[in-house]
């Protein structure tokens, strides 16, 4: 009787939680209503689309184990820039030739990028994704963390909606609303998108010339820079200064030269003044890249380094370059969720600005643990390694911190 008691209790909190979701859904609704008519968008579009819509908690979900924020760089890259992947973007290349070369005439950026992407997004259009784009962005604009980015592509959304005269259920994507062969966002679908197959129609969800093309047009109203690459691997000398690693340290390639560091395949840096970062994903033990502007470019794609990095790997694998010289590990271990907001936390109270308590290694993150790493004597490379967790008292797994 007991645990009949105890089950029906859980179904009412459960219900009672739904209950209570739904209503918040609803009234954020009302919201979204609001700000479609002031969009001026056509009201049988507001009465008809946005009150059909269905919150969607799968995509919450995935929202909070985003694997660029949950594995390490290892397990990234190797499932992602696979011989497969390779294999098959080295036939595409071929195949489409003649088309990427037209584009990368008209746009600046070379057929390999545009290729990369394209298997990076969607395995080169294996998979698509089916969730329902306009149900995920509203569910994500009704969510806090993100609400007014995602509140701007669900207008974007039903803009393009009206504009290409799409039915909801044309628009299928990611759980983040991302559509079509390369997996553009509304905003960049309706504003970069482009007719690449010559039949007067844009369609990144059928036609794969329409989202390469649509791909280098986007890339070049980014800033795509012409004739230079993404980055390189390379190795750094004995007693570099990891404190200068990161994003945020741009120096020309000239500093970086002087500072002794040299590609991977032994070849000297050039003096040259273009801006560069080096880059340590897997911290000092693992490789090292020297980061260019069209890596920042890459980015503004999608916000992660482990996908930015991926993306110009697989571009240098598809015409002909070999295996990084000095891999990551597999046997890198991935913090969790929780690990990442108590060193968060920790960072924090102890004076290193870390940013918000999110569980995600960001860039402020990052920056807070060098700057830590360098008051304890640790190499300072932003990395949360164990002899850093250990500083930190943060036991995350068998080894014992003594």
């Amino acid at each position: 009787m007991y645990r009949y008691l105890g089950i029906l209790c859980l179904m009412l909190i459960y219900t009672n939680g739904a209950s209570a979701q739904n209503d918040h859904f609803e009234q954020c609704l009302s919201g979204l209503k609001e700000r479609a008519r002031s969009e001026k968008l056509f009201a049988q579009l507001i009465d008809e689309v946005l009150a059909n819509l269905k919150p969607q908690p799968r995509v919450i979900e995935l929202d909070r184990s985003q694997p660029e924020f949950t594995q390490t760089f290892a397990s990234y890259l190797f499932q992602r820039v696979t011989p497969e992947r390779i294999a098959q973007g080295k036939r595409l290349l071929k195949q489409y030739d003649t088309f990427l070369s037209r584009l990368t005439r008209e746009h600046g950026v070379p057929g390999r990028y545009l290729v990369a992407f394209w298997g990076m997004e969607t395995s080169y259009g294996s998979y698509l994704g089916r969730m329902p784009t306009l149900d995920s962005l509203a569910t994500l604009a009704c969510d806090q963390r993100r609400s007014a980015f995602f509140t701007d592509e669900l207008m974007q959304a039903l803009a393009l909606l009206e504009r290409e005269s799409l039915s909801p259920a044309d628009m299928r994507g990611s759980w983040a609303g991302a559509m079509g062969h390369t997996q553009f966002m509304p905003s960049a679908y309706r504003l970069h998108a482009i007719d690449g197959d010559g039949d007067g129609k844009v369609n990144l969800w059928r036609s794969e010339r329409d989202a390469l093309a649509s791909g280098a047009n986007y890339l070049a109203h980014l800033g795509w820079q012409k004739g230079r690459r993404w980055g390189r691997e390379i190795i750094l000398p004995a007693g570099f200064p990891y404190a200068e690693t990161g994003l945020a340290n741009q120096h020309p390639v000239s500093h970086w030269k002087k500072l002794g560091i040299r590609f991977a395949n032994g070849q000297a840096v050039p003096d040259v003044e273009m801006q560069a970062s080096v880059l340590v994903p897997s911290g000092h033990r693992g490789p090292a890249f020297l980061v260019y502007p069209n890596f920042h470019i890459i980015l503004e794609w999608n916000r992660s380094e482990y996908y930015a990095l991926a993306v110009g790997l697989l571009a240098d694998r598809l015409i002909g370059a070999g295996p990084l010289v000095h891999p990551p590990s597999i046997r890198e271990t991935a913090l969790s969720r929780v690990a990442v907001e108590e060193m968060q936390t920790k960072l924090n109270r102890l004076g290193f600005d870390a940013g918000e308590i999110d569980g995600v290694m960001g860039s402020m993150t990052q920056s807070a643990l060098r700057e830590f790493q360098a008051s304890k004597g640790i190499i300072a490379d932003g990395y949360p390694d164990q002899a850093t967790l250990c500083a930190l008292s943060i036991n995350t797994g068998p080894v014992s911190c003594l």
